[in-house]
């Protein structure tokens, strides 16, 4: 290693030039982050807060299935209506379920949580705006080939 300034050699735990006293730059390389470790945190939370955000019309739905009196007093409105609004917010509650999975996965780096939360991105597509944002946006994290390396690297470790 030499000096930048003078040309002298140098030592690698010199912090300056003991010649000319120049500051010796670090020739420790730097390596820049990925773009999966700088997004692979808020892509984890988004997820999370998309989930608890199912849950509130899931239980509501599944509550409001109980209370047949706010329905009307027709009997097909009574024999129809709970079960199939009850049915919705199970729906809703299992979707609730696997936004809060996948991203609880992801911040863990579990193996699986990569291929879900990519199946769950290319549905979220279809419900535009704010789910299509999202699932654009877990796609540009999760889906090149690097990301898949540096994903496999992390839950390695």
């Amino acid at each position: 290693m030499f000096c930048n300034r003078c040309g002298a050699q140098l030592q690698l735990d010199f912090n300056v030039c003991p010649k000319c006293g120049a500051p010796v730059e670090s020739t420790t390389p730097v390596v820049p982050r990925g773009r999966l470790e700088r997004h692979l945190r808020t892509v984890s939370i988004l997820w999370i807060i998309v989930g608890v955000l199912w849950v509130i019309p899931s239980l509501g739905l599944m509550i409001f299935s109980r209370a047949p009196r706010m329905m009307g007093d027709e009997f097909v409105t009574h024999a129809f209506m709970p079960p199939v609004l009850f049915s919705l917010g199970s729906v809703f509650l299992l979707v609730a379920a696997g936004g809060i999975l996948v991203g609880w996965g992801l911040m863990r780096h579990e193996r699986w949580a990569r291929t879900t939360a990519i199946v769950l991105a290319i549905l979220a597509l279809f419900h535009p705006p704010f789910f299509t944002a999202l699932g654009i946006y877990t796609l540009w994290v999760l889906l090149p080939a690097n990301s898949a390396a540096e994903y496999d690297r992390f839950s390695k470790a």
